[in-house]
């Protein structure tokens, strides 16, 4: 399975160089496709543009009234994440 960004649900749009003094990603909460999953610790597929990643929420911050987003880059391919998922989803049935 190739992942395809016309086949995975996007999560959450990113700029891949929008890097922070912290080391990591961010981006407005208002980028995302459902805000209300966006939360501290959450692992979901992030994209720029047709470019996929998997990313790991770290935090919420606010600058002026609006909301925005730190997001950790995870390693590997977004491919490896959903045969997992997938595997689990079915070993746990």
């Amino acid at each position: 399975m190739t992942a395809d960004a016309d086949f995975v649900e996007v999560e959450l749009e990113v700029d891949f160089h929008s890097i922070d003094q912290t080391g990591y990603l961010w981006t407005r909460l208002s980028d995302a496709r459902d805000p209300s999953i966006i939360k501290p610790g959450a692992v979901l597929v992030i994209a720029d543009g047709e470019a996929l990643a998997m990313g790991r929420i770290v935090d919420l911050f606010d600058v002026d009234g609006k909301t925005f987003v730190h997001v950790d880059v995870l390693p590997g391919a977004v491919d490896d994440y959903i045969d997992y998922a997938d595997r689990y989803a079915h070993a746990s049935h």
